[in-house]
């Protein structure tokens, strides 16, 4: 006979249930909230300016150690062992995240202040819309997506392959690859919510939170770039 975990959220009782996706979604906020807070500090100082210049002109290098980072962050956040780790893997993801989008904030920034207008905003509160969209479907319909696993790994092999040639023959990817990897994003935490519902550990809420905050970061950095495209 097959018992179910009773450490898998799934399984566990609704109080655990409710504490687990409590404390992930807070989590969450904590975490979008110091991306914010972090990328408003930076955009302040000159020193990070000139690392904003000096990451675009050498993207292909910034874009191998983000991912080395964040796959190292990921690991941390996974542990099992240790409750630091896991947010030592929390902390290094929110600051790889806003070093990685310094230099597409300031310009940005430059845009809105050249042109007076809104882009930075409209973009954050159409991912929020998007977000909280996505995260109704989750949990209303209570499906697990863990089907949509695949064609995410392979799209985001992909995307990267198709990222690498343009930064290394030159051109520009364009409003219609931004859109298909705002799809890509939505499966993403299409596949992470359902995932901290019905394949994640009671005890995993910081890498929970991890894997979301990276879909959520995924998604803004392409609705950003939708938006300055159309600038």
């Amino acid at each position: 006979m097959e018992y179910a975990n009773p450490y898998i959220v799934a399984n566990a009782e609704a109080s655990e249930r409710a504490a687990f996706i409590r404390r992930t979604y807070i989590h969450l906020a904590f975490a979008i909230a110091a991306f914010a807070g972090l990328e408003w500090f930076l955009i302040q100082q000159t020193w990070a300016q000139n690392l904003a210049a000096t990451m675009s002109q050498n993207w292909l290098i910034v874009m191998l150690a983000f991912m080395g980072f964040s796959s190292l962050a990921d690991r941390w956040a996974q542990s099992a062992t240790s409750q630091g780790m896991q947010y030592v893997g929390l902390g290094v993801s929110i600051v790889i995240w806003s070093i990685i989008f310094l230099p597409m904030i300031i310009v940005a920034q430059q845009m809105e202040g050249a042109e007076g207008i809104s882009i930075i905003q409209p973009a954050a509160l159409t991912t929020a819309g998007l977000i909280g969209a996505l995260t109704l479907v989750a949990f209303i319909s209570g499906a697990d997506f863990s089907f949509l696993r695949g064609f995410i790994v392979v799209a985001s092999f992909v995307a990267l392959g198709i990222i690498v040639v343009s930064i290394l023959f030159g051109f520009t990817l364009g409003i219609l690859f931004s859109a298909a990897m705002v799809l890509l994003a939505s499966a993403s935490i299409l596949h992470t919510t359902s995932s901290v519902i019905h394949h994640y550990g009671t005890n995993q809420y910081v890498a929970a939170s991890v894997a979301l905050f990276a879909g959520v970061a995924l998604m803004f950095w392409y609705i950003l770039r939708i938006f300055m495209s159309r600038r």
